[in-house]
């Protein structure tokens, strides 16, 4: 039985790879781009959430992947350019993820959908960001989110699971890609789109209940937590 599934960020690099792993399983896939919900109004998001429904008939799998990334760090940036890319990036990562995840998850639970909720995080939540520590923080709290929604939702059927993805070759930080970024994995590269959206595609499978709450690391051994 196809199942429904929404990708936010699914219009291009790993939210593109893993709509389309879902796809090749036959599942009906809504992808939503910043064309079709603003991640920093709640009123589009339940708007775009509800036309999802519309659409899908019902809603099996939520994948929030869609992510702001904005430079700046103490020693460039302004005090107001500061305050203004911290919220900005907040708005989007951070509250948008969680109001997406409330409606998606409102609608599972009210219809009695055994539904899955995966993150795309970051490795920067755990190793740092210092040209970009908003975006670092963002994701860090949407770790914490999803492990904080897998306890509450557990009693629904409803698991929720993250992935922590290093570097990924996509065209957005493909001027990023240098041999020096390469060399921080013993493997000598960066991850493929299409290896984060397997990992998506695991976690939200039926047979991954028990990874609810996890956040996998997806960085070729770049940074190892203890």
């Amino acid at each position: 039985m196809s199942r429904g599934v929404v990708v936010t960020g699914g219009s291009r690099g790993i939210g593109a790879a893993i709509a389309g792993a879902f796809r090749d399983l036959g599942d009906d896939v809504v992808a939503l781009s910043s064309a079709d919900v603003d991640l920093a109004d709640p009123e589009s998001i339940a708007r775009a959430v509800s036309a999802a429904v519309d659409a899908l008939g019902r809603i099996d799998v939520l994948v929030n992947n869609a992510g702001l990334v904005e430079y700046g760090s103490v020693a460039d940036t302004s005090y107001e350019q500061w305050q203004s890319l911290w919220r900005r990036t907040f708005a989007v990562n951070v509250f948008g993820a969680a109001d997406m995840s409330y409606c998606v998850a409102r609608h599972m639970v009210e219809r009695g959908v055994r539904g899955r909720i995966v993150n795309v995080g970051s490795r920067g939540a755990f190793r740092g960001e210092p040209d970009m520590p908003a975006y670092g923080a963002s994701k860090a709290a949407l770790h914490s989110m999803g492990q904080s929604l897998a306890v509450a939702l557990a009693p629904h059927g409803i698991a929720v699971a993250s992935v922590a993805p290093g570097f990924v070759a996509t065209d957005r930080v493909a001027d990023l890609v240098t041999d020096e970024v390469r060399r921080q994995s013993p493997f000598g590269r960066v991850a493929t789109p299409e290896e984060v959206a397997a990992a998506v595609v695991y976690l939200a499978s039926r047979e991954a209940e028990w990874a609810s709450g996890a956040v996998l690391d997806l960085n070729g051994a770049s940074h190892l937590r203890t």
